[in-house]
């Protein structure tokens, strides 16, 4: 396939079409209306970057950002993720055979696989400097990884914990929300551009506020458990009268 833009375009429609069969499979908390929020985050991010002179955290010079690339990456990043893989699959190398099967170039499937591998969250924790040679290499991971760890975080985060949570996890409300630390709040101090950050801020007043209103509104369960627990005693004290 030559790099023409039409040729491009039409490879993101193939990858489109594909999408929305494929993310059937995962939850609510990954479908195919995330990738679209971060296919759009990813072009603000984009934008913000190309509009001003801010640059990403780890360069002094903004780079070059192939927005190709940025929105395949971004439509991609959640095919082989860890939490959904089916028996035999081998995330390393889907997202590669799912572009090579369109008939992009092997060049840019290969890197659009590599960048999609370094989207996680949990694997950049486990190695923050594989990651800064990732980004080193391809920067436009740091438009992705920003704008996936945003839909994760403000309302929209919060819907999509708790819909994971249940879903996945099996877990209620009051569990995932002892995840709220380690899976929303973490995700703020990691943002890699400057425009991630400032939306990455605003997100986390939401967060902040809605953790407000949640331990606010809880707390009337200690009533009501109080008030079962009297019920409780005093039907005991009746049988022993």
């Amino acid at each position: 396939m030559n790099d023409s833009m039409a040729e491009r375009r039409e490879l993101i429609n193939k990858v489109v079409v594909y999408l929305e069969g494929y993310m059937k499979r995962y939850d609510g908390s990954h479908d195919f209306t995330h990738l679209q929020r971060v296919v759009g985050l990813s072009q603000t991010i984009y934008d913000q970057l190309q509009t001003s002179s801010a640059p990403t955290s780890s360069s002094t010079q903004q780079p070059a950002l192939d927005p190709t690339v940025i929105t395949l990456s971004a439509l991609l990043h959640d095919v082989g993720d860890n939490k959904y893989l089916a028996e035999g699959e081998d995330p390393k190398t889907m997202v590669r055979d799912v572009l090579l099967g369109f008939g992009a170039e092997k060049s840019l499937a290969d890197k659009i696989q590599a960048i999609c591998t370094g989207v996680s969250f949990t694997s950049e924790i486990k190695d923050v400097d594989h990651v800064k040679r990732l980004i080193a290499e391809h920067p436009e991971l740091a438009v992705v990884q920003d704008a996936d760890r945003i839909d994760a975080m403000g309302a929209v985060g919060v819907g999509r914990l708790f819909t994971y949570g249940g879903a996945v996890m099996k877990r209620g409300m009051e569990s995932s929300m002892s995840a709220f630390e380690s899976k929303l709040f973490a995700r703020g101090p990691m943002m890699k551009t400057e425009p991630g950050k400032q939306m990455a801020k605003q997100r986390m007043e939401i967060l902040r506020t809605f953790r407000g209103w949640w331990d606010e509104e809880v707390k009337i369960a200690v009533v009501g458990a109080s008030i079962l627990s009297s019920a409780a005693e005093q039907e005991k004290e009746k049988e022993h009268t």
